[in-house]
């Protein structure tokens, strides 16, 4: 009896089927972790065991942490956007829709929000993410508000506004203050809108028409007695 065989399949070339998928496992629990840990207290070991894979095929993906660490902080070119849309239209309502969609990017979708936590994070400590954060604020914040607007110290007003808006996600979603964290979103849009308006967008001063308001000379009602 002759037993008939399979022509032997060819070798595949390339990484092992699941490669891609792998990796981007990878990169979503580092994206994760950095975000809730920040970049010192994250380890390839946690980001591996996070992923449910071993710490060396985490470190054949990407070499070191700090690699790693570059890879996850890619911003989602949607988030920018939403972002660098909320300056387009009228003054009016400028602040609010600034800070709408600052608080929007960083809360709403973990997608954006995930990777620009991490860099907030790992801005203290990691020389990377800080110039990440810079870039980010300078790109869609500082030459957005100053290409957009024609004011006085625009760059240091859109600097101030940055601060602001900085220091609002810290509070509320890395510190964690009770008043903030708890606050409702439009609450914040509400009291942090009308300080950024003035700030990107100041009411035009009040024209000085060179006329002076008469007022009484006791020594004039003195005479006229």
């Amino acid at each position: 009896m002759t037993t008939h065989t399979s022509p032997a399949s060819p070798a595949r070339r390339g990484r092992r089927p699941g490669a891609t998928s792998t990796r981007q496992a990878v990169l979503d629990a580092a994206r994760a972790r950095f975000a809730a840990d920040g970049f010192t207290a994250t380890t390839i070991r946690r980001v591996a065991s996070d992923a449910g894979v071993d710490a060396s095929l985490v470190m054949q993906f990407f070499r070191s942490k700090d690699e790693l660490f570059a890879a996850v902080m890619s911003v989602p070119t949607g988030a920018l956007s939403r972002f660098s849309a909320a300056f387009e239209g009228p003054d009016r309502g400028l602040g609010e829709r600034v800070v709408r969609a600052f608080l929007g990017i960083w809360e709403e979708d973990s997608h954006s929000a995930a990777p620009l936590m991490a860099m907030l994070r790992g801005a203290i400590v990691n020389d990377q993410a800080s110039a990440q954060l810079r870039e980010f604020l300078q790109e869609r914040l500082l030459v957005d508000a100053v290409a957009s607007r024609d004011v006085e110290d625009a760059t240091l007003r859109a600097g101030l506004v940055s601060s602001m808006l900085v220091g609002l996600v810290v509070g509320r979603g890395i510190v964690g203050v009770p008043t903030l964290a708890r606050a409702d979103r439009e609450t914040l849009v509400a009291l942090v809108g009308p300080a950024v308006q003035a700030m990107l967008a100041p009411a035009p001063a009040a024209v000085d028409d060179g006329e002076e308001d008469e007022v009484d000379d006791p020594c004039d009602k003195g005479m006229n007695r």
